[in-house]
């Protein structure tokens, strides 16, 4: 359970949001920003157990950040603070 965690001395888990395929979200809180400004963590956690689909899975994962980054800002598009490794762990 990620509920109170903080990950990257920076965002701490407050609740969880979802599950899906490829991972779960959590929704979080921003120490770094002015009054612990909101923000969702998405934690890649494929449920597939074979082996080979986690290469894939982080492959894809990295891709949609890089997209996010290179898109910026824009009022339909979520903004991405970060994306990282923690432990065994991908963010």
């Amino acid at each position: 359970m990620f509920i109170g965690k903080i990950l990257l001395n920076r965002y701490k888990i407050t609740s969880t949001l979802g599950s899906g395929g490829f991972g779960d979200t959590y929704k979080a809180i921003d120490l770094a920003l002015p009054n612990n400004h909101p923000c969702v963590v998405k934690q890649l956690k494929p449920k597939d157990p074979r082996p080979e689909v986690f290469p894939i899975a982080k492959a894809l994962f990295e891709r949609e950040a890089e997209t996010l980054y290179h898109l910026g800002e824009h009022d339909q598009i979520p903004r991405l603070y970060a994306h990282f490794e923690e432990g065994d762990d991908f963010f």
